[in-house]
């Protein structure tokens, strides 16, 4: 089922970009199929549409000026931070610019060192992590990837445990059992529903610094969630008091390709370098990518448009739950 096009989708939040992506130049983003720009000034980050109003030349391919002006590359029109036009070189210094003259805004937060976009009015936050505000842990932001798979697909695999054991060979899945335990759904928290489990993961040497472990095999207690409409959670805690936190972030832009980040928040002692407690992090996303990517076309979202079993169970009701709130005709 396409839905990127569906109108009840601009009510959520989605990341686009990292703190660092938005600098000095304005930077493009492509969110729901459609063109947004992101330009900082002193009071933030600001977002539109990447379309000037006066002939629909993208602003994405203009500047911010010394007056931390938007600056349209066609013919100069200046935006401010809040997208009205403040300058018409054309028509000579003390003339105002027509009133129509402003940009198609859109909803923008920084949160977790990463900026999100709601296209729409926002019918509610962003999810909380709790852990962001815990100065026992640090957080460790991963870079934004394109990912040729679709959003809806990428939220399936990350609610899935009964891939671990088969994808994830090469990583932490070949000492975990192929039996999947009955599955209870609960309200995880306040933002994230899904299920409690407990596994025995392979810890190679590669996996030490994320583990804090050199034993082989370490026993995790996880949990997995999800947030509508495309958030995922996983937590890991190790028995020697070792959490990892991992925020999932799949963001269609288009309904065949993703933008795709993790966020980690760690309760360690902050000593061993941050890329090198993700780096195994890293491993186990590239073989979930190369996995999807064999896959076209989004996640069919009827109950009967694909066989499920038990372990299937959070991602049926995550699909249940999103296709719920699209706008679909009866």
């Amino acid at each position: 089922m396409r839905y990127v096009n569906n109108s009840a989708l601009n009510a959520y939040w989605y990341p686009v970009a990292e703190h660092a992506d938005v600098g000095a130049d304005p930077l493009p983003v492509t969110l729901l199929g459609d063109r947004f720009v992101l330009w900082r000034t002193d009071v933030g980050v600001s977002a539109a549409r990447d379309r000037c109003p006066h002939r629909e030349m993208p602003l994405s391919i203009g500047c911010v000026d010394e007056s931390q002006n938007l600056r349209c590359a066609y013919h100069g029109w200046g935006f401010d931070a809040a997208g009205l036009c403040v300058d018409v070189p054309s028509s000579g210094p003390g003339v105002p610019a027509p009133p129509t003259a402003r940009l198609h805004g859109c909803h923008v937060q920084e949160r977790y060192g990463l900026i999100w976009l709601c296209p729409g009015v926002p019918v509610a936050d962003i999810p909380v992590i709790v852990h962001d505000a815990d100065p026992a842990f640090r957080r460790i932001n991963t870079g934004v990837e394109i990912w040729n798979a679709s959003a809806t697909r990428m939220v399936d695999n990350f609610l899935d445990v009964s891939h671990f054991p088969w994808v994830h060979t090469g990583t932490f899945g070949s000492s975990q059992a192929t039996g999947v335990a009955s599955i209870e759904l609960v309200d995880l928290d306040g933002d994230f529903h899904g299920y409690a489990y407990e596994v025995d993961a392979s810890n190679p040497e590669e996996a030490a610094a994320t583990t804090g472990s050199a034993e082989p095999v370490v026993h995790r207690r996880m949990s997995t969630g999800f947030a509508l409409p495309l958030l995922v959670r996983s937590t890991i805690a190790y028995e020697d008091g070792l959490e990892h936190i991992l925020l999932l972030c799949s963001t269609p832009v288009d309904d065949e390709t993703s933008l795709f980040t993790f966020v980690v928040w760690r309760n360690d002692d902050f000593s061993v370098d941050a890329e090198e407690t993700i780096a195994f992090d890293r491993a186990i996303g590239a073989e979930d990518k190369s996995m999807l990517e064999q896959v076209p076309g989004p996640l069919p979202l009827g109950r009967t448009a694909m066989v499920s079993v038990q372990a299937d169970k959070p991602s049926v009701e995550w699909r249940r739950r999103f296709f719920a709130l699209l706008d679909v005709p009866e």
